[in-house]
């Protein structure tokens, strides 16, 4: 029988992905459907997929799925195939890379969760089929340059702090469900203006346009597709782009580049950097904003602290693992040096008696 998970070590699968050479593409997409039977559909598509060479991350829920894969060039056919024999899969539209190595994914990890975007809401007191209206990027161009126009970032912190589009609010939150009050806050006494809202690829304007509109919001929009479409489409247009820097991506990558401009600073020397990097002692992996010279400097870690523990034996860094703290357990993504505009690196070192 097939094995319906992946058995191999990660490392030999990172590994084995940095010397293999066949050109893969990376996409996304995502689709609300009600689903009977999550499990048993996992299981058909991590077989379907696992036939056509697909790595990547799914989550998938009794309200659809949700996917960001990569594919070898050479089986982009045979995986468009695969989708066309799921029908509420059928002509969805994937959302291509706009700047990939195809080393965006090492396996295949597919995931039932009761949600396919945590958003804390009870979909049973509304509609979640009735959602803003689609602005392609033409569109969202003409309609941004109005005066009663909105333009709302859904995403998280981390990922506004290295993009943006123009003129845009940027709520400080570091999950959509923390984003969903505050937004609906911020907007409060502004229902009949045009609201904006975007996201990376479009799945969580999805839910939030119709749970907006569900709370009173006249003129409700969302950019479809998200950064990565309305950038392709801009770009294959020849239209202005609107958006400013880079667009943070959930996988190996961390971003893809959109504009030239780079709107952050490195979270440890405040250089210009929008160079995102998990920290490199695993019992950390905070995620911050680090430039090349501080990654020499502090071997990828986020402090000395993470340093000196990397450098230690193995078995006593396993021995230090229950009593250290580190940033990545103390503080959420990216909030470590950004909310801590004091923090020394220098004060923060390990004491080993």
């Amino acid at each position: 029988m097939k094995s319906l998970h992946n058995r191999v070590n990660k490392d030999v699968l990172k590994a084995r992905l940095l010397a293999d050479q066949t050109p893969r593409v990376t996409l996304s997409f995502y689709q609300y459907y009600h689903l009977r039977n999550p499990q048993i559909f996992r299981d058909h598509f991590y077989i379907l997929l696992s036939e056509v060479e697909v790595l990547g991350r799914i989550y998938v829920s009794y309200e659809g799925v949700n996917a960001q894969v990569s594919v070898p060039q050479h089986q982009v056919e045979a995986f468009k195939e695969a989708m066309q024999t799921i029908t509420f899969l059928q002509d969805i539209r994937l959302n291509f890379a706009i700047e990939d190595d195809g080393k965006s994914f090492f396996k295949l990890i597919i995931k039932v969760r009761e949600k396919i975007v945590a958003d804390g809401l009870d979909d049973k007191t509304f509609d979640v089929t009735n959602k803003g209206i689609h602005l392609k990027a033409e569109e969202f161009n003409k309609l941004a340059d109005q005066e009663d126009t909105i333009i709302i970032d859904m995403r998280n912190h981390y990922e506004s702090e290295v993009g943006y589009f123009q003129n845009a609010i940027l709520p400080d939150v570091e999950t959509f469900r923390e984003a969903l009050p505050i937004v609906e806050d911020m907007l409060s006494d502004k229902k009949d203006k045009n609201i904006i809202m975007y996201c990376t690829g479009g799945i969580r304007c999805e839910k939030a346009s119709a749970y907006y509109k569900h709370k009173g919001f006249k003129n409700v929009y969302q950019v479809e597709g998200g950064i990565i479409e309305y950038a392709r489409r801009a770009a294959e247009l020849g239209i202005e782009n609107k958006f400013i820097g880079k667009n943070f991506v959930f996988d190996e990558r961390l971003g893809e580049r959109i504009s030239p401009d780079i709107i952050a600073k490195c979270h440890q020397c405040g250089t210009p950097s929008d160079h995102h990097i998990n920290c490199a002692n695993d019992a950390c992996h905070i995620l911050f904003i680090q430039c090349p010279s501080c990654g020499e400097k502090y071997e990828n870690t986020c402090s000395l602290k993470c340093q000196e523990f990397n450098r230690l034996p193995e078995d006593v860094k396993e021995s230090l693992r229950k009593t250290e703290t580190f940033n990545g357990t103390k503080f959420g993504k990216g909030r470590y040096k950004a909310h801590h505009k004091d923090y020394s690196l220098e004060e923060n070192q390990l004491e080993i008696s």
